[in-house]
């Protein structure tokens, strides 16, 4: 299954070469300021994707992704104080009467300190970093749809909720980010003929079993980077679906899977994403349910691409 991905969020690049427009009013209700609710997952590169922003609704979105930055800035300074209080508590117990719980306690607010300055780094960090752009399930991603015949970005969740599967499948079904192809008429027959997108990255992650480690009863697991040689954007075909419930309007996607390509099998993965045909974009986003048949035509005509990977953290 596609573990993770190197997702493009340079926007000015997708509407220029794909022909889009960006759903701003979609952007504006992901990021929508209330303090009373969890911060929006998204990579860092996202966010900063609307840095250079121009229009009065694109500038309202900034404004909105600096009052979580100050949000979450003051919870993590919250943080921080706390654990440094409580690694001086477990100095102090380790220096007068060392014990397992006060080691404990002192590995605990040591590492979470650690987090807290990693994370506020991240925050105040213009530098781009690769791992910004970084995908996994449960973050949002600009996903390329049609509206109207028109292609169009909106951001979504990285992990599917259909539109008539309760919210609790999240947790049953942790692995809906990904759309086996021989489920597509079944568990996914809501979504496929009906709402498809595109993701377009630059590499995917999956998980790959390596030979057992000494002393261990099951084998080692790595994370692999697979990019295209010659490198080049990858066209990810995807299903979404627009959830309504107490909780409000959700957009989610899940990445189509299917056999693995042969330099995915060789690595030691038995799965692998579909990635589409430039010239199939529009037949893709726009399907026919009356005709599944050509949706599989198009998800069989692949382009001939090379593989090279390498190990990631």
């Amino acid at each position: 299954m596609c573990y993770s991905a190197q997702i493009s969020a340079d926007y000015a690049k997708l509407v220029r070469q794909y022909g889009a427009v960006m759903s701003l009013d979609a952007f504006a209700a992901l990021y929508a300021f209330d303090p009373a609710k969890k911060r929006p997952k998204t990579p860092k590169a996202m966010d900063d994707g609307f840095g250079g922003a121009r229009t009065p609704r694109g500038q309202d979105i900034v404004a909105m992704i600096q009052q979580w930055h100050a949000s979450e800035q003051a919870e993590l300074e919250a943080e921080l104080q706390r654990q440094h209080e409580r690694l001086a508590l477990a100095s102090t117990h380790l220096a007068t009467r060392p014990t397992q719980k006060a080691r404990n306690e002192a590995r605990v607010a040591g590492n979470r300190i650690a987090r807290a300055h990693a994370r506020l780094e991240d925050l105040q960090r213009s530098q781009h970093l690769p791992r910004d752009n970084r995908l996994f399930p449960g973050l949002h991603a600009p996903l390329l749809i049609s509206e109207n015949g028109q292609r169009v970005l909106k951001p979504m969740r990285y992990q599917c909720r259909l539109a008539d599967k309760p919210a609790r499948n999240d947790v049953l079904y942790p692995g809906t980010y990904n759309a086996r192809r021989e489920s597509l008429q079944g568990y996914w027959r809501s979504a496929f003929g009906h709402r498809h997108g595109v993701l377009v990255v630059s590499a995917f992650h999956e998980h790959v079993q390596r030979s057992q480690q000494r002393g261990s009863a099951e084998p080692a697991t790595q994370v692999l980077e697979f990019r295209p040689d010659p490198p080049q954007d990858l066209l990810l075909a995807c299903l979404w679906a627009e959830w309504e419930g107490p909780e409000g309007t959700l957009l989610s996607f899940a990445a189509i899977t299917d056999t693995p390509h042969p330099d995915v099998a060789a690595a030691g993965h038995d799965r692998s994403i579909v990635p589409l045909r430039e010239r199939h974009l529009d037949a893709w986003l726009n399907p026919d349910p009356s005709d599944l048949q050509a949706q599989y035509r198009i998800l069989d005509d692949r382009e001939d691409l090379r593989y090279v990977w390498r190990e990631a953290g």
